[in-house]
């Protein structure tokens, strides 16, 4: 079971936040507004926040963008994950991972299973790392980015979480591009 280390210091990780949504704004995006809120409180810093339409290209245009950036550890997107056909998120993002996070998914339906049970099917959640960045797609709604900000991405975001967790290993993500990205 993961455990915080106390004697171990924070190191606060740059994220950016992108909700993909055709009728929200900065006003009424709840589920933007609950993550962002998360990662602050949690002592990181929220480096970007936008609003994009359900559109392949837009969205993989901000992801690119966002990527590319080094002042960008990670990328938090909301919405776009079901089944319509608007949603497109999968769709724009995945053809950008360098690697996949399987893992990622399968424990977001575990966890999503125990608060809306078999609904979490009709969820495509997914997660992978873009040059040398992480990057997690979750469904549009306030309690899914609660839920998996909670219970999955705070812990592995805090560097004193034991046994391991995604900040000690920032620094060798980009051995194979040469470049770094975490300035602990």
């Amino acid at each position: 079971m993961a455990r915080i280390d106390e004697s171990l210091p924070f190191i606060p990780v740059r994220f950016a936040v992108l909700t993909v949504s055709d009728t929200r704004s900065l006003e009424t995006d709840k589920s933007g507004t609950t993550l962002a809120e998360r990662i602050t409180a949690a002592g990181h810093h929220l480096a970007e926040r936008a609003i994009v339409p359900d559109d392949v290209e837009e969205i993989r245009a901000i992801v690119s963008c966002w990527i590319e950036d080094a002042s960008i550890d990670a990328i938090v997107t909301t919405g776009g994950t079901g089944f319509t056909g608007r949603d497109v998120t999968p769709e724009a993002i995945e053809p950008l991972f360098e690697k996949r996070m399987e893992g990622f998914s399968a424990l977001f339906h575990r966890v999503s299973y125990e608060v809306i049970g078999v609904s979490t099917i009709q969820s495509r959640a997914t997660a992978g790392l873009a040059n040398a960045t992480f990057v997690f797609v979750l469904p549009g709604s306030p309690g899914a980015c609660r839920d998996a900000w909670d219970n999955i991405l705070a812990p592995q975001f805090d560097y004193r979480t034991r046994p391991c967790n995604f900040v000690e290993i920032m620094p060798r993500l980009d051995e194979h591009l040469k470049r770094g990205k975490l300035k602990a």
